[in-house]
């Protein structure tokens, strides 16, 4: 019997241990896919002077496809079907898009500094999409490529 809750919790201090490795990592990613947010936002708003939505939708748009292609296949190590992963994720950012841009579009309005409601959205962005992806697109996937299977070996 203490065989079996030793074993348990060595268990649940593994999967800890993983998913704490798995939300740092999918942090590091977005940071990165944040980094192109903003310095394709900052050259689309600042050299090329489109509107202010126009740029915040373009380099939305490449952070998206950064973030999913790492997270994929490093974060969440998932051999899932890609084109029904993007469309989930598309329906996230179908919700998402144009809530954000209102958002923006508000709080800018008000006099709210661009690039303080731009950071603010993508923190927004950061946790939801995190959750979105864990618990929805690639939950029952994790860990199924061939990286994880190398990891078990």
């Amino acid at each position: 019997m203490k065989e079996e809750k030793r074993d348990t919790s060595k268990e649940t201090k593994s999967e800890k241990r993983k998913e704490l490795l798995r939300s740092l990592k999918f942090l590091l990613f977005s940071i990165s896919a944040g980094l192109i947010q903003i310095v394709t936002f900052t050259l689309l708003n600042e050299l090329l002077h489109l509107d202010y939505w126009v740029s915040y939708l373009i380099a939305l748009v490449l952070s998206i496809i950064w973030n999913f292609t790492l997270n994929r296949r490093y974060t969440f190590k998932s051999a899932n079907n890609v084109p029904i992963a993007m469309l989930k994720v598309a329906a996230y950012y179908l919700v998402f898009t144009p809530l954000s841009t209102w958002l923006e579009h508000v709080l800018t309005g008000l006099g709210w500094n661009e690039y303080l409601v731009t950071f603010l959205n993508m923190a927004l962005n950061l946790v939801t999409e995190f959750l979105y992806q864990r618990f929805f697109v690639f939950r029952d996937s994790i860990d199924t490529n061939e990286i994880a299977k190398k990891e078990t070996e």
